[in-house]
């Protein structure tokens, strides 16, 4: 945890809403039934007035995510060069407003590369730029912590269960869930939590990341960006996304859901301390 004492936090508003609404809907036998869909608003960000881009998102922590954004985007170098982010619904805009501005910012925004997040997500400047600047620690994870981990894990992804439709991801330390989040594209999830990381200190060197979504080249470079070096997924691989993970040294843990995950990068940081009865061969071509 970093020390906050001598740091200027931007102001925030608070203008979370809810993620998801009730619907009627008719099932396959033509009887209508009562459940939830979640929320999908459009946040169009403005930096000292200038639209810069618009996110689609529940909305749940509007301010986070745009911090977070900011954070991965790397237009500003420190959380105390941003005044405040004010989020108005009404005008579905968020303003931020930074002490001197943001140098370099048309140059910044020439090369932009539409991502393969859910509802696509944005990334300004090459995707490359300064992973050679990036060393993660080298970490050793048990198996019995990883599932320790997903039984945890569990007790969330309240939105997925309640309306569907939205990812998951979460910032943990060993088996606990310090922060979890929801939105409708995994980009904004893992944003929101680079935000939350930003805006309370929290450093990456000794923490795990879960995403619900696949690890792509934009999630294992946000990622590794945060300072995390281990990144879990009950989802699949990219190629890139793979070898972003190899470049930077996270260790890529994806398919993971209650016995069963595929180590893709890190293999000789893990413990093997919990190998589970061998299942048969059909069941495992079938995982």
């Amino acid at each position: 945890m970093q020390t906050l004492d001598a740091v200027q936090l931007p102001q925030l508003s608070h203008s979370g809403l809810e993620a998801s609404v009730a619907v009627i809907a008719q099932d396959e036998y033509g009887e209508s039934r009562a459940g939830h869909i979640a929320t999908e608003r459009a946040l169009t960000v403005y930096l000292d007035k200038r639209e810069v881009l618009t996110l689609m998102t529940m909305g749940t922590a509007p301010e986070l995510l745009v911090l977070g954004w900011l954070r991965n985007q790397r237009l500003l170098p420190n959380i105390d060069a941003i005044k405040a982010i004010q989020v108005d619904w009404e005008t579905e805009s968020a303003a931020v407003t930074t002490y001197k501005g943001v140098e370099g910012l048309d140059k910044k925004m020439e090369h932009k590369t539409v991502t393969t997040g859910c509802g696509q997500g944005t990334v300004f400047g090459s995707l490359m730029d300064d992973l050679d600047k990036i060393h993660l620690p080298r970490t050793t994870i048990s198996q019995a912590l990883i599932y320790k981990l997903l039984h945890n894990l569990n007790e969330h992804n309240e939105v997925y269960k309640r309306a569907g439709g939205v990812h998951g991801c979460s910032l943990c330390h060993a088996d606990r869930i310090l922060y979890f989040v929801e939105d409708v594209g995994r980009h904004n999830a893992v944003d929101t939590i680079a935000g939350y990381m930003w805006l309370h200190g929290i450093t990456g060197e000794d923490k795990i990341f879960y995403t619900t979504g696949r690890l792509t080249s934009e999630m294992v470079i946000k990622v590794a960006q945060m300072g995390i070096p281990i990144l879990l997924s009950r989802s699949g691989v990219t190629q890139m996304g793979l070898d972003v993970a190899r470049k930077v040294g996270v260790t890529l843990i994806a398919r993971a859901k209650g016995h069963h995950f595929m180590v893709y990068n890190g293999a000789e940081f893990m413990d093997y301390d919990a190998i589970p009865a061998r299942r048969p061969v059909a069941e495992q071509q079938m995982a």
